[in-house]
């Protein structure tokens, strides 16, 4: 068997959810011998390429015309490689660059896709992937026909692999600009610089929700805990839809999800769609007026109060330390 993982990355390193995506891979690989390797593109990738090989083996393609992650182009690119290698199963992290170049790839291929898949079993010589359906009530078992098989995995499906005492090979792929799409172009990125982690590559998040009134709440408050941790901010999606929080940082079914080593949730009633995205969370803390709230249910530590005066007390006392 062999696993080929597209690298999502910033330019620099691998993204957390493509190191889970190859620890994935590995365990896939495994079971008969198969081989992992990470598929780096772009333009300026030689720091990506090194930071992928201490994990195995990579193949770079570097062109200009990668230096954007446009899904046609990088998917044909990846299809290319897909046959040229014999993969038997194509393989990213679930986000949406992923769902985006990997379900293109999917196309070009004609294989067979599952995506958001959380683990995999073998039944006589079958693989079969479980993946949450219906905000995570249920498990579906999926069994797929067809070659190659394009997956995505949810980074908190798997843990990062152990570093190779030796790095691994880098091998370029050969670029042909001229056979690649051009009707699509880049125009720029319409982002929001922020001097906190991405929520779901932090160690610590802390979320709020409904109990918050105001903006300069989620941000003196919940932003204030954060910071205490070098964490970052979440939001449920009562407060996106009431225009107090972005809808990048919206947390649940609909939104990211998380699972870091500590996850803070003030103000969170707890509702399904909310657990779907951050149930795994190594810690769960919850902060509510209301002792009945579903999030205690998860919780592994609650505390029943106002989070106006819980909250900055907290920030108080850990800033003390």
């Amino acid at each position: 068997m062999h696993v080929l993982v597209l690298a999502e990355h910033d330019g620099k390193r691998l993204r957390a959810g493509t190191a889970a995506a190859l620890g994935f891979a590995r365990d896939l690989a495994e079971h008969d011998g198969g081989t992992v390797t990470c598929l780096v593109l772009g333009e300026h990738v030689d720091d990506v390429a090194n930071d992928a090989a201490d994990y195995g083996e990579v193949l770079m393609g570097a062109h200009a015309v990668l230096a954007d992650p446009l899904a046609e182009r990088w998917a044909e690119v990846t299809a290319g490689v897909v046959r040229s290698e014999s993969v038997d199963i194509l393989l990213g992290a679930s986000s949406t660059f992923a769902r985006d170049v990997l379900g293109r790839a999917g196309g070009l291929l004609g294989g067979a896709m599952a995506s958001d898949v959380t683990g995999f079993r073998r039944d006589e010589g079958r693989l079969i992937w479980q993946r949450p359906m219906y905000a995570g009530a249920v498990t579906a078992s999926v069994v797929l026909h067809g070659r190659p098989l394009v997956i995505t995995v949810r980074p908190t499906a798997a843990e990062a692999p152990q570093p190779r005492l030796q790095p691994g090979s880098i091998t370029p792929v050969e670029i042909d600009a001229d056979r690649l799409p051009s009707s699509t172009g880049y125009l720029g990125l319409d982002g929001r610089p922020s001097h906190r982690p991405d929520v779901t590559e932090a160690r610590v998040v802390v979320s709020g929700g409904r109990g918050l009134k105001t903006t300069d709440d989620f941000e003196r408050l919940v932003g204030g805990l954060a910071d205490v941790f070098d964490g970052a901010t979440g939001s449920s999606r009562a407060l996106v839809d009431a225009g107090l929080t972005r809808n990048d940082l919206q947390v649940g079914q609909t939104g990211k999800v998380v699972a870091p080593e500590l996850y803070i949730a003030v103000g969170i009633s707890g509702a399904v769609q909310h657990l779907a995205g951050m149930k795994n969370s190594r810690t769960i803390v919850a902060i509510n007026s209301d002792p009945h709230a579903p999030i205690f249910e998860v919780a592994d530590y609650g505390i029943v109060g106002d989070l106006y005066d819980i909250v900055p007390e907290m920030i108080q006392q850990l800033d003390a330390d």
